[in-house]
């Protein structure tokens, strides 16, 4: 064993193979030569006593023929470098993909086969520079596959970072990335790959960037990351390498119908004294006197999502209620139903973004997103069920689930006029109903 060498993992924890199976380590260099290969080539034969696969290293490129790459399950290109195999030997590299052999690139077999595309469509990307060895933070995308189901979600460690031609992303799952913002040189706009997998063309391939350093082959968790990629390549464990979809398809928003689009109050009735003005050139509903309330008795809702800005003149007071009641008395909306509050200036539990008397609003979170008084906020508050949420300017600012016999979130819309000091606005009222598929309790 090689001085500071960690002892080869066994695989624990992971499904190990069915049965031994053969991996070929192959090292030419017909460019820089690391001088890692040596630990390499000793770390990974220590990895293959300790999980049943044989080891069979080599610099000679006259084993790629059709016949000896049949007798492997995995090829492993340990920081090849340069041009390493002429035509008839690519070929056979090939064919043995395509019937479903499995490849490992370690490092700097990404600075390997310039000129050969095949290649670098299987590596997934090739070397492009890279800045001097030094600690960065790898951030770990993907918990599932061996070679990293491992480790954390983050990933500290030493060694020489690769900067890439190409981004891989578009052609592999990406299993870990470096932080560029954690060490100097980094050149791939935020966005950077260090180890990941493919299918192609009928096999299975593996690639990490790590390796540079005689180090790596003494770390537990690189040693442990190596491994699943070898079984993964091998075709021992089963693991996700598809492409995710680059635009996956997000869930579809709910579509929103206007119940005060600023032009007409049709569909509201007043209930209780005062009023609200609609002035239809700047599309606002203005509270006037009160106590009463103005509530959209041509509908009733259930599940639902209701969007609506809002603007509290001076210190006002209002509020939106839900599960009001057709009546012609406000009260029965206070007895019955919720009320969402607006005033800045009272105890918790009857302030802005609180379920008036019930439950007092996320203050941190309220304060962070409320914008002063005189400009405008939105509310969304989303009903499902017996649960509300409360969004204030896109931020969660209180979760309230109803336990009240009496009350209930479902039924009409409506909006407070307090009193004669009171001045709060309102405008752009819209209303999405949720489906099931919407619905998230």
């Amino acid at each position: 064993m090689s001085a500071g060498a960690a002892e080869a993992p066994d695989g624990a924890g992971q499904e190990t193979a069915a049965e031994p199976f053969d991996v070929l380590v192959f090292s030419k260099t017909a460019g820089f030569r690391h001088d890692s290969i040596e630990a390499g080539i000793e770390a990974i034969t220590q990895l293959g006593e300790a999980n049943d696969f044989t080891v069979t290293a080599t610099e000679d490129s006259a084993l790629f023929t059709e016949e000896n790459l049949a007798q492997y399950e995995a090829v492993l290109f340990l920081s090849t470098t340069g041009d390493v195999l002429d035509d008839t030997q690519q070929t056979a590299f090939e064919g043995y993909i395509n019937n479903g052999g499995g490849y490992v690139g370690v490092h700097a077999a990404a600075d390997t086969e310039y000129d050969w595309e095949w290649y670098d469509g299987l590596a997934g990307a090739l070397f492009d520079s890279h800045p001097q060895i030094q600690q960065a933070t790898v951030n770990v995308e993907d918990h599932d596959h061996p070679a990293t189901a491992h480790l954390g979600d983050t990933w500290e460690r030493t060694d020489e970072w690769y900067n890439y031609r190409t981004n891989p992303r578009e052609s592999a799952r990406v299993l870990a990335s470096l932080d560029e913002s954690s060490y100097e040189g980094g050149n791939m706009d935020g966005d950077h790959p260090i180890a990941w997998c493919k299918e192609y063309e009928g096999g299975l391939a593996f690639y990490t960037g790590g390796g540079h350093t005689i180090e790596s082959f003494a770390e537990e968790d690189f040693l442990q990351h190596l491994l699943g990629g070898i079984q993964y390549a091998a075709g021992q464990t089963d693991a996700d390498c598809s492409v995710p979809s680059e635009d996956p398809e997000d869930p579809e928003e709910p579509e929103y119908t206007s119940i005060f689009d600023g032009t007409s109050t049709e569909g509201w009735t007043q209930a209780g004294p005062g009023e609200f003005e609609l002035d239809a050139e700047e599309g606002t509903l203005t509270s006037v006197g009160g106590m009463g309330l103005f509530y959209y008795e041509a509908e009733s809702y259930e599940n639902f999502s209701l969007l609506l800005d809002w603007r509290q003149i001076g210190d006002s007071n209002s509020g939106v209620f839900l599960g009001s009641p057709v009546s012609d008395d406000p009260w029965d909306a206070v007895n019955q139903g919720y009320e969402i509050q607006i005033d800045d200036t009272d105890v918790p539990e009857r302030t802005t973004g609180s379920v008036y008397t019930f439950q007092g609003a996320d203050i941190e979170a309220r304060d962070a997103a409320l914008n002063p008084n005189g400009e405008w906020n939105t509310y969304e508050l989303r009903v499902e069920g017996d649960h509300l949420q409360i969004f204030l300017n896109d931020v969660l600012i209180n979760d309230f689930t109803s336990t009240e016999e009496d009350r209930s979130l479902a039924g009409h819309i409506g909006l407070q006029n307090h009193g004669d000091d009171d001045t709060v606005q309102f405008r752009d009222v819209r209303v999405a109903e949720l489906t099931d598929t919407d619905c998230q309790h």
